[in-house]
């Protein structure tokens, strides 16, 4: 159940602290020992030069690097209404996030509404497409919703690790070993029109996640792995 963290119990309180403030030590850590390979930062370059924020898009098995890599940009990022959200909350916040609180399963609508405040105000969002819950690697139309709503465009990106462990979740989540190198590469944004149909909404969904394939064969081949 959706819980808000006022109204966790006090134990429930200081575990949300010491998971949040031994998580961020622990990511901050690992991502500075991370060497760094990025293609198509241009695309992100031409949308702020162009008066816009993107909606930057990307699979929910590669949060790790992608936390480390964008922070301090002030991106504001959907995170669940319960314990875990909680503390997820706090760590990302820590690495210079905004956050909208919900989920698609509870509270989505009032997480979207806060995105288009927080874009209206001029600054990016961040969506797990496939998050939170999956199938993964299947995009949900949170993010072209978005960009539909405040004309913002969708900026697709993939990261991979040339060494990495794998978590046995629904979405295989790497997490990068110590020194290893990663790939980032963006892709071209999706623009999607303020009068787009459900269905041409549907087809840039299928785009979108085309090119996160495409770009996940650039990224494997950057660090060795095609």
């Amino acid at each position: 159940m959706a819980i808000a963290a006022s109204r966790l119990s006090w134990v429930k309180r200081a575990q949300v602290a010491a998971i949040a403030g031994v998580g961020y030590l622990l990511v901050n850590a690992l991502g500075h020992t991370l060497r760094w390979r990025v293609e198509g930062l241009q695309h992100l370059e031409a949308i702020r030069a162009f008066g816009c924020q993107p909606v930057m898009a990307f699979w929910h098995g590669r949060i790790l690097h992608a936390t480390f890599y964008f922070r301090r940009r002030g991106i504001v990022v959907i995170t669940s209404e319960n314990f875990d959200g909680e503390w997820i909350a706090r760590i990302i916040e820590r690495f210079g996030y905004g956050t909208a609180r919900g989920s698609t399963s509870r509270g989505g609508l009032k997480a979207m509404l806060q995105l288009v405040r927080d874009m209206q105000q001029g600054r990016a969002a961040g969506f797990t497409l496939d998050g939170p819950r999956g199938p993964a690697r299947v995009a949900q139309p949170g993010a072209l919703w978005l960009a539909r709503t405040t004309e913002n465009p969708v900026l697709p990106f993939h990261l991979e690790a040339s060494r990495f462990w794998t978590l046995r979740s629904w979405d295989r989540t790497q997490i990068p070993k110590p020194f290893s190198t990663v790939a980032l590469v963006v892709g071209e944004p999706i623009h999607v029109a303020a009068d787009a149909t459900d269905e041409q909404v549907e087809q840039a969904r299928g785009d979108l996640e085309a090119r996160l394939r495409a770009l996940e064969q650039r990224a494997l081949a950057m660090v060795g792995r095609s």
